[in-house]
């Protein structure tokens, strides 16, 4: 069994897996780290998981670190000197990685006699096309402080592409697919061959799709707009990451309050349904056009296998491309295709299962 640990800065998610049975294993999360109540660090908060797994030991723990730079482009087995080194990154994810490293040097020590290996969000995108990778600002600047195209959800977005073949019952290599992964962080990957070639999120996660509480694309100089006009830049980061998207356009970021009050006919969350869907509507057809060649759209995550509203809004007007949602189907349950028979572009819905993807990984550093 693997252990696999999401670690944040206040919370650790972890779920028992069997890589040979998906559906086995113990889940839960340990919460409120560090504040009054909760455990006091994540060495404390793993002793709760261990015990809440009656003592059952892991053969091997798998983490998920959101950032791995241009350094980690592939599942890698920690030692002191791989810890320090995502520890560095530091900067270019100071929301996520800190609570990573936090995670694994807690783990170690609980479970210090199995392996450890981190899975890289960013990893899947690691041999982007440098024409898809690269920001067209001063090279100098760029080449300093790491700036490009990292991308994100590759864990999710590796497993369901893999996923979508199995469904399709056709080889990987040969299917070009758009990977939407939607849930309160959104993406949407063009995947050549099984190879992440375009991606919508970019140097951090706030770039791309609208989210529940962050912006997508924008204008880039909207930022400096609102610091000369008297907010500081943490304000502006804080309205971009956490009061934007459709929290920021009706007062709420959860997609099913959303559509209750659509439904219900209020204006705010009809415009930011609209707006969510136009914005995934648009990184199809740019994609389909980036790859040529388009043999399914893939929805996927929480929003993604659960919003038939959703997937026939965001497609909605692409009949002439061949893709297009059969209303039967979009209202079914589970893994299955929800396109016409006879459509030239399969869509699909294909469940995630990030934690299954890194307990495949973990079990190739095995004895």
């Amino acid at each position: 069994m693997i252990l696999v640990l999401n670690s944040g800065s206040s919370t650790i998610k972890y779920r028992l897996v069997d890589p040979d049975d998906p559906g086995a294993g113990d889940k839960g999360v340990v919460e409120r780290i560090g504040e009054p109540g909760g455990p006091a660090d994540h060495t404390e908060a793993l002793r709760t998981v261990f015990d809440d797994l009656r003592g059952d030991r892991p053969d091997g723990v798998g983490h998920r670190v959101v950032h791995g730079g241009d350094r980690f482009v592939r599942p890698t087995l920690l030692d002191d000197a791989a810890v320090d080194a995502i520890r560095d990154l530091t900067p270019l994810a100071p929301l996520h990685n800190p609570g990573a490293v936090a995670g694994i040097e807690a783990a170690r020590r609980t479970f210090g006699d199995v392996p450890h290996v981190a899975v890289f969000d960013t990893a899947f995108h690691a041999d982007l096309p440098p024409a898809a990778a690269t920001y067209a600002i001063d090279r100098e600047v760029a080449a300093r402080y790491g700036i490009r195209r990292y991308g994100f959800h590759g864990i999710s977005v590796g497993y369901v592409a893999a996923r979508t073949a199995v469904l399709l019952d056709r080889p990987p290599g040969e299917l070009n697919l758009v990977v939407l992964h939607l849930g309160n962080g959104a993406s949407a990957t063009a995947v050549h061959g099984g190879r992440s070639v375009e991606t919508s999120m970019g140097f951090t996660p706030l770039e791309g799709l609208v989210m529940g509480t962050r912006s997508g694309d924008l204008d880039p100089a909207l930022p400096g707009f609102l610091q000369r006009a008297g907010m500081s830049p943490s304000e502006v980061d804080g309205l971009l990451q956490h009061r934007s998207g459709m929290a920021g356009l009706c007062g709420a970021g959860d997609m099913r309050t959303v559509d209750e009050r659509r439904v219900a006919g209020d204006a705010a969350a009809n415009l930011a349904f609209d707006v969510y869907c136009h914005r995934i509507r648009k990184y199809v057809g740019a994609y389909h056009a980036t790859l040529g060649r388009l043999d399914a759209v893939v929805f996927t995550a929480g929003i993604g296998e659960n919003s038939p509203a959703v997937r026939a809004a965001s497609l909605a007007g692409l009949d002439g491309w061949g893709i297009t949602v059969d209303p039967d189907r979009n209202n079914g349950k589970g893994m299955r295709v929800i396109s016409p028979p006879d459509a030239r572009v399969a869509v699909c819905v294909v469940p995630t299962d990030e934690e299954h993807a890194i307990a495949e990984a973990v079990t190739t550093f095995l004895p």
